[in-house]
């Protein structure tokens, strides 16, 4: 949505639509289309305080992909399916559910996903990362620990940890349990996933988990001491993702969770 207000405060202060596409990197079209948005959504700078990213979204890709009068079926809210996908554990085949759960005669699952696909094209596009062969191991724990029977008799369980290392060219992931996120499985699990592997990647690329960089930052992040020394040792590099950016580390992110529900 940076864009978004970036066009609309030149727009307000005289800037022509070439000369905004200019300045942003933004195609004329895309310019038009933001502007006309906007109007459609009635909405002047400047934006009100209150208004954040995902109500902006809301406002201005509402209506889009539905044309009441030319469906057959009732609409899902498309902006919310969208806001919905982006929680822990959640798929299309849910939301389709509880779309049909409230809308017995509306879409069927093949055709709600067509349409939800449509409306996303429509969207702001993400810049696609290519991965050379060999070149990134992305690494992290998964969000979600899995139970581990350690008493047979009475069913005690114990929460482990789940290590992933998924090789950015070719998808290969290792995954492995340990008891903790400790720096000794940490390191331990790198070992096994090289082994696995067969080889050992030109970069590494962890989240910022404390256990990995002990100072997160977007220029220089402070990576802890035995981590870098292992790097080391295995000559590779370690790169951690920026803070608050999880597209860097897309290939290891963990499933979406349930959230609130889209309505018809």
């Amino acid at each position: 949505m940076r864009h978004v207000r970036a066009v609309l405060r030149l727009r307000t202060a005289g800037i022509s639509g070439n000369e905004i596409a200019r300045r942003l990197n933004l195609a004329p079209s895309t310019v038009r289309l933001t502007l006309e948005r906007l109007a459609t959504a009635e909405l002047g700078w400047p934006l009100p305080a209150e208004l954040t990213d995902a109500a902006l979204e809301a406002r201005l890709f509402s209506a889009v992909g539905t044309k009441q009068g030319h469906r057959r079926h009732a609409e899902p809210d498309w902006a919310e399916v969208h806001r919905e996908l982006k929680r822990k554990h959640v798929t299309l085949q849910i939301l389709w559910d509880e779309y049909i759960e409230r809308c017995p005669h509306g879409y069927r699952y093949s055709r709600f996903c067509e349409l939800y696909r449509l409306w996303a094209s429509r969207l702001s596009v993400t810049m696609r990362q290519t991965h050379a062969g060999g070149d990134k191991l992305f690494v992290d724990y998964a969000g979600d620990t899995v139970p581990v029977i350690i008493d047979r008799l009475n069913g005690k369980t114990r929460p482990a940890q789940i290590f992933v290392a998924v090789l950015g060219a070719s998808n290969f992931t290792y995954a492995e349990a340990s008891w903790t996120q400790g720096l000794g499985d940490w390191i331990g699990a790198h070992t096994r996933a090289f082994a696995a592997i067969g080889g050992v990647p030109r970069r590494l690329v962890p989240d910022n988990t404390k256990v990995a960089v002990i100072k997160a930052c977007l220029y220089e992040p402070q990576v802890n001491r035995t981590y870098a020394e292992m790097a080391a040792h295995y000559d590779t590099a370690i790169l951690p993702a920026r803070p608050r950016r999880p597209r860097d580390k897309a290939k290891s992110l963990p499933s979406r969770r349930r959230g609130s529900r889209p309505r018809c």
